[in-house]
């Protein structure tokens, strides 16, 4: 009787969040080690030889064996891919081909390099996004300001369209070569971080602000706003209290969705900029054919980008159990 009141329907109706917590566990699961197994792949789908192509065809071959033995690529395929997941749960992600030191040494020492540009970035994105997406729904609700309208929509329209590694070299034209105020490149003192972060910002930004807008006009129409507006609420209190609220579950969203991006996007704009994070870390591993580091940033940006994902989703059914846990 207690095996079939543990299994029964019931149980799963009783504790949605039971569930929902097991469903996403076993989502990050799976997507981990699909993850995993494609960065292992990733080396020996490579035509040819790794260490080769990575030494040089002139290269001593007592040396190319002795590099291929140190990675263990010498071994069986089903021995090298244990012993890479099991490297993997104690923190180790092999060596560097070309630098001859962990992969974990460099890719500790240039990710903080890294989120000093990508934090701040999102965290602009979401103070320009949102309020001008909501400014711009309440100024041109019910057809209102066309003009307007359409400036808002063209503006954002075209900066979300501009490629990051182009508005990158525009602000730098603009502001580090025509207007000397910010430096060309290279990590330096603070002024150093304001045409990078930038960079990240004005493309994401523009896209998330028009999203906010429409978002903005669909709950500006709900039933509840309209029940606000006719107790006569001050427009303030309609707007923080009833309306923001209920943008929070697509903010959340679209939110997590940008910071993913932004530590792709860091690739360009890193490698424009001269910043040493692990954008031109990964640049700089494949130009050197160093197929063990490239593996280990691959294999970091993915993680990020699926535990952002996972972090959302909790987000996201905290913010909104009804539509979210109780709905997947």
């Amino acid at each position: 009787m207690a095996m079939l009141t543990l299994n029964s329907p019931g149980t799963t109706a009783r504790s949605p969040w039971a569930g929902f917590a097991l469903r996403r566990t076993w989502r990050l699961v799976v997507s981990l080690a699909a993850l995993v197994t494609a960065a292992f792949a990733m080396i020996h789908l490579i035509p040819g030889d790794p260490v080769r192509t990575a030494l040089g065809t002139t290269a001593d071959p007592a040396l190319i064996a002795a590099r291929r033995h140190s990675l263990g690529l010498d071994q069986p395929l089903l021995k090298q891919y244990g012993d890479f997941v099991g490297h993997l749960i104690h923190g180790r992600l092999g060596d560097s081909i070309g630098a001859q030191m962990p992969v974990s040494e460099i890719i500790s020492s240039r990710l903080p390099k890294t989120l000093q540009i990508a934090v701040p970035a999102f965290v602009l994105i979401l103070l320009l996004a949102i309020p001008v997406g909501m400014t711009a729904a309440v100024l041109t609700k019910d057809g209102r300001r066309r003009r307007g309208e359409l400036a808002f929509t063209g503006v954002t329209g075209f900066l979300g369209a501009v490629p990051e590694f182009l508005l990158a070299v525009g602000l730098i034209a603009a502001f580090a070569v025509a207007w000397p105020v910010f430096p060309v490149a290279s990590r330096g003192g603070m002024d150093s971080y304001v045409l990078p972060v930038l960079a990240l910002t004005v493309v994401p930004a523009a896209t998330l602000s028009r999203i906010v807008r429409v978002e903005t006009l669909r709950v500006l129409g709900e039933d509840y706003m309209r029940t606000a507006r006719a107790k006569r609420l001050p427009a303030r209190l309609r707007y923080l209290r009833h309306a923001l609220p209920n943008l929070l579950t697509s903010s959340l969203t679209l939110g997590g969705l940008l910071f993913s991006s932004l530590l792709a996007g860091t690739v360009l704009v890193e490698n424009v900029f001269a910043w040493p994070g692990l954008g031109t870390t990964i640049v700089q591993a494949i130009t050197e054919k160093d197929y063990p580091l490239v593996q280990g940033v691959v294999l970091v940006y993915g993680a990020a980008a699926l535990l952002i994902t996972f972090a959302v989703d909790v987000a996201v059914a905290v913010a909104d159990p009804q539509s979210t846990v109780r709905g997947s």
